[in-house]
């Protein structure tokens, strides 16, 4: 019983708990062909301490974090999200490596569930987590293009589910699953948009489509024109840099597509040029605990080679 009256309360805060969001930053993406670009800058954010208070729990404080509820869960999987120990001091992961070498102004890498937007000819980005589809209905990959945009939306119910609602569609208000925003890809009658269950963010909850907190969907939506082209993407594995170093965030493969994440994450590596430049102790410690954090693992203490000579 206890629980449901948790989910309750928790629940209601959601509706009251403002999501911070993330970014602007700027960034500078490595100059094309140079993997060991020493100036490039794609790792942002800064990862922040905070102290439990009683009575709080993973989920809201995720949410005010801006963060999907998994980039704090998997961290803390020992601990029952709604009831987490008061006065234990914790890591929030405010802190993300953005895609090196973006072709399209919005990239969904659902391989960390989330979505960065990147403006001002590519020299910034916000982004914002998400939740996606279920592993039976599961997000795609490919490039998209936003072909409507839609306030208050009506939800067309897709046939596999119309038995279960009794209905073709769902008009706009509180049990409507796409919130008060939508925008509408060139895939269907999918799209981004809100949603009515923030708790299901930075988890596989849709049958497709991508879920944003109401706040930041509300933030998103003015930026974005009809005609913007979208990539979705799926990444668990991100090589970022900072200040002459490299670092690595690997997430949980939520898909099961890579039979070997060491494996994998020395290929990319390795294709990168970048295999002699990193300490392999740190990089098999961060596939190992796939937190999703970014880490560096430079080999060098001056940092890359090329600023170490």
């Amino acid at each position: 019983m206890w629980r449901f009256i948790l989910i309750g309360i928790f629940i209601i805060s959601c509706l009251l708990t403002p999501a911070l969001a993330a970014g602007p930053f700027e960034v500078r993406l490595p100059a094309p062909g140079q993997p060991l670009d020493p100036n490039a800058l794609t790792v942002v954010g800064q990862p922040q301490e905070y102290v439990l208070e009683s009575g709080e729990n993973l989920l809201d404080i995720a949410r005010h974090h801006g963060l999907g509820y998994l980039e704090l869960g998997t961290i803390y999987r020992h601990w029952d999200p709604f009831l987490p120990p008061p006065g234990a001091q914790i890591i929030i992961p405010t802190t993300w490596i953005v895609p090196s070498t973006p072709k399209h102004q919005i990239i969904v890498n659902t391989g960390e569930m989330r979505l960065y937007f990147f403006t001002d000819n590519f020299t910034k980005v916000i982004t914002y987590p998400i939740g996606m589809g279920v592993l039976d209905f599961k997000t795609p990959t490919g490039v998209f293009k936003v072909v409507d945009k839609r306030t208050n939306p009506t939800w067309h119910i897709p046939k596999s589910l119309q038995a279960k609602y009794g209905a073709a569609s769902m008009p706009p208000g509180p049990d409507n699953p796409l919130g008060e925003y939508k925008l509408t890809l060139s895939w269907g009658d999918y799209g981004i948009h809100g949603t009515h269950m923030p708790w299901g963010v930075g988890r596989l909850v849709s049958h497709g489509c991508t879920r944003m907190y109401p706040e930041h969907i509300k933030k998103l939506f003015p930026l974005v024109k009809v005609g913007t082209s979208v990539e979705y993407i799926y990444e668990p594995v991100m090589i970022g840099f900072k200040h002459g170093r490299i670092y690595l965030s690997v997430s949980q493969d939520y898909y099961h597509r890579i039979p070997d994440m060491l494996t994998y994450t020395l290929q990319r590596l390795e294709k990168n040029q970048l295999l002699g430049e990193v300490d392999l102790t740190k990089l098999v410690k961060a596939v190992e605990e796939s937190w999703g954090i970014p880490v560096d693992i430079t080999r060098f203490p001056g940092g890359m080679a090329s600023q170490a000579d």
